[in-house]
């Protein structure tokens, strides 16, 4: 999996791709990313892991997560799942 960056530094991945991690058609991908269902985070290695990033997205009870190294290659990828609340979409007037 190619992973980029653009110019504010915000790491890019390929739609279709993560799609297809999900089980999903890109086109149901990005409705859920429409409305909210997708939520993604970067942890930055510390110790024994300094250098790396490590990515997570978020949908339902499903998580990808690649570990980047220093140049943002992947090392390696997978979906897990998770148990806890689910991810839904915010109500009206509500934060996301």
């Amino acid at each position: 999996m190619k992973i980029e960056r653009d110019a504010k530094g915000d790491f890019l991945v390929d739609s279709a791709e993560i799609a297809g991690r999900f089980g999903l058609a890109e086109e149901d991908f990005r409705k859920r990313m429409h409305h909210g269902l997708v939520k993604s985070t970067v942890e930055i290695g510390e110790g024994e892991d300094a250098g790396t990033r490590r990515l997570s997205l978020r949908l339902g009870n499903r998580v990808w997560r690649a570990i980047l190294d220093g140049e943002d290659r992947v090392i390696r990828e997978g979906v897990s799942f998770v148990r806890g609340e689910l991810l839904r979409r915010p109500e009206a007037g509500e934060q996301a």
